[in-house]
């Protein structure tokens, strides 16, 4: 038995948590927050238990399907029909499927053949090694032309990564594409997934099997130190109390790295130090009357300052109509520290005019998450960036959602990566 210390009770925190404790450890998860669950944690919107971020499940999403039939809740999967959209300098289009495209008036012929070609197919690709070293601007533009990059995908990357807008990773946009694009019903159907409940079903059945193992949660209790003595962790200070552990599996933000483990070496700490991340304001709406069929809208429009907006309830059935619009910057970026009466002001606005029906009086409610680190800034080369999972200190693990590369921030990614951590400490152990 080691006793193993978990910082963050995020998915992947709580999976390796799980995981470990299968395998014969004593587990003890740390939490900084209020809650489990991390970017997949809920809040009551009115009644309503609403994740804080947006989520959704794809056909490909394997380790979550897995997890949850072991934890007995693989009954409460659901797929539904889904739809995206593309709202352009005013007007709504369909998107997604070839009708869409063809009937698309934004694109040349050829920009549209060009365009069909590489998504269909990217979505067979299996090897991303040739795209590592590629910037994402670069390989749309080889495949599609200057002119769909520009009119499709620029504006877009404008404004969610800003200054690092050019130079996001070829492979990390081809995951993103993959992902969604093999989860179809038919070439002419998309087909997305949700868990009954919402992200909580599994976060709260995941706690209570830690539980029940004998695993502890401290939730409030946020970690403010990793120690270690002749090259090995040793445990985990937070505030007065002191964690005696063999091995420390951390899962915070790797801007958090350097504060937590003075003994690592400069080298080192400045491998956690070069990830760049970038923040969320997510605005969620509830309101009286749904703005459009689709479940994702892209939005290129030069008077938006938005990429697009979600409409969780044409996913999961939730009553009114629930839209989250995510603003992602930099941290830095001036918006950054304006308050939620602003957002909500800019944000309710954009909803009237891309559904003039909406209404002031269609209101019911808004709630605003603000997340510093919501999303790595992955660069091409990132996977040589990455410092490896397991530290120069024996037995401490430290890896974030920028370490699932090149897929995305997603909780089938979270599973997936919790599992192994847990496995490497039964390897050590053995």
């Amino acid at each position: 038995m080691t006793r193993t210390v978990v910082l963050g009770a995020g998915a992947m925190g709580l999976a390796a948590a799980y995981h470990a404790l299968k395998l014969g450890h004593d587990v003890t998860v740390l939490e900084a927050g209020s809650q489990a669950g991390g970017m997949a944690a809920h809040f009551d919107f009115d009644g309503l238990s609403l994740e804080r971020y947006y989520h959704f499940i794809c056909k490909a999403d394997q380790p979550t399907f897995a997890l949850m039939e072991e934890l007995g809740i693989g009954d409460r999967l659901r797929w539904v029909p889904t739809s995206m959209g593309y709202y352009v300098d005013g007007r709504l289009y369909p998107w997604g499927d070839p009708l869409s495209l063809l009937a698309f008036p934004k694109l040349s012929a050829v920009e549209k053949l060009r365009y069909g070609a590489m998504m269909f197919l990217q979505t067979k690709r299996k090897d991303w090694s040739r795209l590592e070293n590629l910037s994402a601007k670069d390989w749309i533009v080889r495949w599609c032309g200057e002119g769909v990059y520009r009119k499709l995908w620029k504006p877009l990357f404008d404004l969610k990564f800003y200054e690092y807008a050019d130079n996001v990773s070829a492979a990390w946009i081809w995951t993103r594409i993959k992902r969604v694009g093999t989860s179809r019903r038919s070439m002419f159907q998309e087909e997305l997934g949700f868990i009954d409940g919402g992200s909580e079903t599994l976060i709260q059945a995941l706690v209570t099997e830690i539980k029940k193992r004998g695993g502890r949660i401290e939730l409030g209790c946020p970690a403010t130190e990793i120690t270690s003595e002749a090259g090995r962790v040793s445990g985990v200070v937070a505030g007065e109390r002191k964690f005696v552990a063999d091995a420390v599996i951390c899962t915070v933000p790797t801007p958090h790295v350097s504060r937590l483990v003075p003994s690592l070496s400069d080298e080192w700490r400045a491998k956690y130090d070069a990830i760049q991340n970038i923040g969320v304001i997510c605005v969620v709406f509830k309101l009286r009357h749904s703005v459009s069929p689709h479940f994702w809208i892209n939005i290129i429009d030069p008077t938006f300052q938005i990429p697009g907006i979600i409409e969780f309830s044409n996913l999961r059935p939730t009553g009114d109509a629930i839209v989250y619009i995510p603003y992602y910057m930099p941290t830095t970026q001036p918006k950054w520290s304006k308050d939620d009466a602003y957002f909500k002001a800019e944000a309710f606005g954009y909803l009237k005019r891309i559904n003039p029906a909406i209404t002031d009086a269609d209101f019911l409610g808004m709630h605003v998450g603000r997340l510093r680190h919501a999303q790595p800034v992955c660069p091409p080369g990132f996977q040589a960036m990455l410092p490896p999972v397991e530290t120069p200190i024996a037995g401490l693990q430290i890896a974030d959602t920028c370490f699932y590369y090149p897929e995305d921030r997603g909780i089938a990614e979270s599973v997936r990566f919790g599992a192994e951590m847990a496995r490497r400490i039964n390897k050590r152990s053995e």
